[in-house]
């Protein structure tokens, strides 16, 4: 059984991330040109909660695959012991990088569900945005991460 998670770890960790960053770019634009704001008021309360949960459930299997993946290439010993080679220091950097990542998200779901179809306090605005714009960038570095190990491993 082992085998066979570690063998389909790889294939749905791609899946999900290219879903994750896909989903996050099309969000980005949509923010971005969206600048109406009686249209964003019709878009966000039905297009948000079902891009928020489906991004819940591939945050969710990334960090399970990522997990799969970290023992079965030996990545946690890499991590707990750092040596400044290549793969330690791209490890360690995606690490911290995707912790930064999935506190943002959190942060930005929170605040999302509880003022969908609502007015938001400025703190609120403020916070949702914010963590909006650095998921997106934190994303992009998470992928340049990846490809880094995906070329070492």
């Amino acid at each position: 059984m082992w085998e066979w998670i570690t063998r389909w770890a790889f294939h749905i960790h791609l899946i999900m991330a290219i879903s994750w960053i896909g989903g996050s770019v099309f969000m980005f634009v949509l923010g971005i040109t969206l600048r109406d704001k009686k249209a964003q008021k019709e878009v966000y309360p039905h297009v948000g909660p079902i891009f928020g949960w489906f991004e819940v459930v591939a945050l969710v299997l990334l960090l399970a695959t990522g997990f799969i993946m970290g023992i079965n290439y030996h990545l946690f010993e890499i991590l707990l012991n750092p040596n400044g080679s290549e793969i330690s220091d791209a490890l360690l950097n995606k690490v911290v990088l995707v912790s930064i990542l999935t506190i943002a998200t959190v942060v930005h779901f929170v605040i999302a569900y509880k003022t969908n179809g609502r007015e938001r306090t400025p703190v609120q605005q403020f916070l949702s945005r914010g963590s909006s714009m650095l998921i997106f960038f934190l994303n992009l570095f998470v992928m340049h991460y990846a490809i880094v190990l995906r070329n070492i491993l």
